[in-house]
């Protein structure tokens, strides 16, 4: 009986160890997988197209007034401020006249109702940028038929003479596609809010005339009078 005690001693002590290092059965992994980085989007948009162009800031009573235009090909796609006056009748107005912009593809659009010196501004800004546009290449380079120099030679670019104005002098400046006038801009021009709204609508009026049998537009009979003259002066001296 005596030795049976320390026999089972043994065993106890024996199987202490088995149980210190059984195998643990949690299944649990401390591994953590990070969620892979998100990818940054890119546009797909090759921009080979898209043209942006900062019309001229205009100081009006209200405050600077300046636009940016994206020209996606020929087409205005957006309109965006780059200054305006800091007023409530402003910020109002500026998408109205954003949005008749983006239908007219022009700046013959009517000034918006209690913000007229912010609009005149703003069509004056507008034009500037229209007119400071690029000719965009609608023919392709890789027409091996067509010269180089032929579609250069077709575009002339003639300023009219300056005309003196009991309001200021007033010239233009005139692009030519072949014998289509492509485009009209302002050299010199007299600093009137009556000038400034009619400008746009005498540019407008001698594109869809093609000549300078145009009107006169009511308010600045004088300025409308010195355009014709020295538009006419311009499609007289193209060669």
């Amino acid at each position: 009986m005596k030795r049976a005690i320390p026999v089972l001693v043994l065993t106890v002590a024996g199987l202490i160890p088995v149980w210190r290092y059984a195998p643990s059965t949690d299944t649990s992994s401390t591994t953590e997988v990070a969620e892979p980085a998100s990818t940054p989007s890119t546009s797909s948009s090759d921009g080979t197209s898209n043209q942006v162009v900062a019309g001229s800031t205009i100081e009006t009573e209200k405050g600077p007034v300046q636009v940016e235009v994206t020209f996606d090909g020929d087409k205005i796609s957006s309109v965006r401020m780059l200054q305006q006056p800091n007023h409530p009748q402003t910020k109002a107005a500026v998408p109205k006249l954003i949005a008749e912009t983006l239908t007219a593809q022009s700046a013959d659009i009517d000034a918006v109702s209690g913000a007229t010196i912010t609009s005149e501004g703003y069509v004056e800004s507008l034009q500037a940028a229209i007119d400071a546009k690029p000719a965009s290449s609608s023919s392709s380079t890789s027409s091996s038929s067509s010269s180089p120099s032929a579609s250069a030679a077709a575009s002339q670019v003639v300023a009219g003479s300056a005309v003196g104005t009991e309001k200021g002098t007033v010239q233009v400046e005139v692009t030519f596609e072949g014998d289509k006038i492509d485009a009209v801009r302002m050299l010199q021009q007299p600093n009137h809010p009556q000038t400034k709204a009619a400008v746009p609508k005498l540019i407008a009026e001698t594109l869809e005339a093609q000549s300078s049998d145009i009107d006169a537009v009511s308010g600045a009979t004088i300025t409308s009078e010195g355009y014709v003259e020295s538009l006419q002066a311009a499609i007289d001296a193209k060669g």
